[in-house]
């Protein structure tokens, strides 16, 4: 059994863990992507609107977490898209080479 808080308060949770708000996913995201997530994110809501299902707008929100997850840290995202794009094209990626090139080339 863990040690009680002492103030009282509920443990912080990560803003970007499970369960994350789609408001917290969109503003870890770069903001060339703000706009594609805010593009998808109405287009499920309006598809759970009229079929009154949820789950493609659940699956949608936790798609978009993991990838603000990455996106945090935007020059670890870089590094990771760097990675990404070596290990598909077996090529080094350019030092001055945009990060929506190196993207591109990643996939994602």
């Amino acid at each position: 059994m863990g040690a009680p808080h002492v103030d009282g308060s509920a443990p912080r949770r990560h803003p970007l863990a499970p369960g994350a708000s789609p408001a917290a996913i969109r503003t870890a995201l770069l903001p060339e992507d703000r706009a594609i997530f805010d593009a998808a994110y109405s287009a499920a809501l309006d598809e759970a609107r009229a079929s009154l299902d949820l789950t493609a707008l659940l699956d949608l929100v936790e798609s978009w977490r993991r990838i603000a997850a990455l996106q945090a840290d935007p020059n670890n995202f870089a590094r990771i898209a760097r990675r990404v794009t070596e290990l598909r094209t077996g090529q080094p990626v350019p030092a001055d080479e945009p990060l929506s090139v190196t993207r591109t080339k990643a996939g994602l």
